[in-house]
């Protein structure tokens, strides 16, 4: 866009024009106390924005995190931002509105970021709403000069993306312990065998974090054991069914805007809960020490406990869309519509809902271990499978 004047640029132009007319009808006493200096003013203003050319930009992406997560984003601009470096590279500075687009699956800045372009990076904090590939980006400038008298806006297409994961709800431990042996979940529990310390990868749980070495550096280093006696893998298979509702195919559908706020098909919603619910008991499995495959209309993983099996479930969970998939040899069966999902094993369907529940009872202080096996059973609302 061309370099225009902002409005205070406008009120001190007409203010110079009225000084003008007036000191020429005055015999031009007032030229030299008035209509020069803002003169000068409008013209350095003007040369000042007109040179300034379009910056290099880049994000500092934030790490990939679950829906409800802030996170703060970074950007830099100058020479060191367009090599991927520090930004420490002396470049022209100028003051602008930083504004950024980000998807609607985000919650960004609601305002432009005022900062000096060029001198340091801009921050900005970003909420995760939705689940799937999400983009930060492009970058809106509003360039002013320092009197603030004339303005010039530039767009940098400069975008990152970070992907959301679904929310991850608690599942209670007796219907995790109906899906595999039960002295595989103590074994892997107790995992007896140390075999090394690592870095810390999102996913990991909180009890393998060594904190004794944790403090003595600057990250968190956590306790890797050996592969552990046998267990049981557990397949879980999950689609969607939606009854009359629109069809929307493609893998990633969830990324499309699809989600709250907004308009959303049944389909986009079924999938959501198909990925909430799939996601929340492969991780509940792998804390276990239980290694899972999982499948789903968007694809397939066979995850082991750690950093790595979590990551791949949680990547999956993000983008999958709505579809159906075979289920035949599957140990549970996910089946999602637009009311929630629930879990199928064998001839029983159980409600998530009611799982979530449990689970939440199950970790409350009234409840938790001291339940009988009669309260477990009135606790959950067993369905007739579809």
């Amino acid at each position: 866009m061309t370099t225009a004047l902002t409005r205070r640029g406008r009120v001190a132009g007409l203010v110079g024009l009225v000084a003008a007319a007036s000191a020429l009808a005055a015999g031009g006493r007032a030229l030299d106390a008035i209509v020069i200096p803002v003169a000068i003013a409008l013209a350095a203003g003007y040369v000042q924005v007109s040179r300034v050319d379009t910056p290099a930009a880049r994000h500092v992406t934030p790490p990939d995190g679950f829906v409800g997560e802030t996170r703060d984003v970074r950007l830099e601009f100058g020479s060191g931002a367009a090599r991927g470096g520090d930004g420490d590279d002396a470049s022209p500075s100028f003051l602008a509105d930083v504004g950024v687009r980000v998807d609607e699956g985000l919650d960004g800045p609601t305002t432009p970021i005022r900062g000096s372009v060029g001198t340091e990076p801009v921050s900005y904090r970003v909420t995760y709403r939705r689940r799937g590939e999400r983009t930060l980006g492009p970058v809106e400038l509003t360039v002013t000069d320092v009197f603030g008298l004339f303005e010039r806006e530039m767009v940098i297409d400069e975008t990152a993306a970070v992907t959301v994961y679904p929310p991850r709800d608690p599942v209670p431990t007796r219907f995790r312990r109906e899906l595999h042996a039960v002295d595989a979940v103590d074994v892997s529990r107790e995992r007896e065998e140390f075999d090394r310390l690592r870095e810390y990868t999102r996913g990991d749980a909180v009890r393998d974090v060594h904190w004794a070495t944790t403090a003595k550096r600057d990250e968190i280093v956590v306790k890797e054991f050996a592969a552990e006696t046998a267990r049981n893998r557990v397949t879980i298979a999950g689609g969607t069914d939606v009854s009359g509702g629109d069809e929307v195919g493609g893998f990633g559908t969830a990324g499309r805007g699809d989600g709250e706020g907004g308009d959303r098909s049944p389909s986009a919603v079924a999938a959501d809960e198909l990925a909430r619910a799939t996601s929340s008991l492969a991780l509940a499995l792998l804390d276990d020490g239980v290694p899972v495959d999982v499948r789903l209309p968007g694809g397939r993983v066979s995850a082991s406990p750690g950093g790595r099996g979590r990551r791949e479930v949680l990547e999956l969970a993000a983008q999958t869309g709505p579809g159906e998939v075979t289920t035949d040899d599957a140990d549970v069966t996910v089946i999602a519509d637009t009311s929630g999902a629930r879990f199928r094993t064998g001839d029983r369907a159980v409600e998530f809902a009611e799982l979530r529940r449990e689970a939440d009872e199950e970790r409350s202080p009234s409840g938790g271990s001291g339940r009988s096996r009669t309260g477990e059973a009135a606790g959950r609302r067993e369905v007739t499978p579809p």
